[in-house]
């Protein structure tokens, strides 16, 4: 099921006058979260009747944002698991010094 702002994003093109399959892929395939559809949203407000080739570029450079967003995500938790090990070790030290090993 569509998210409210998704539904939102169809509608919105829709009405704008977009072809019906063209708004689908938009707003269902590629703009289904709330951070991107409130992103797309945000473009077309400011923008007044914007090209399908236009539409199209905001929508890949909001993926592109978004792709770069997680991978900094994902950057920061690995160098957190690093710091984490740097400062408190593996746990292999404890384990041979209980072992007696």
């Amino acid at each position: 099921m569509a998210s409210d702002k998704t539904e939102e994003l169809y509608q919105l093109l829709l009405s704008r006058g977009y072809p019906e399959q063209f708004c689908r892929e938009i707003a269902y395939k590629n703009m289904n979260t709330d951070y991107t559809a409130t992103r797309m949203l945000g473009y077309l407000y400011r923008m007044t009747d914007p090209r399908l080739e236009d539409l199209v570029d905001e929508m890949l450079a909001i993926l592109s944002d978004r792709d770069r967003l997680i991978q900094k995500k994902e950057a920061e938790r690995a160098q957190a698991a690093v710091s984490e090990i740097y400062r408190n070790g593996l746990g292999t030290e404890q384990e041979e010094d209980e072992d007696g090993t």
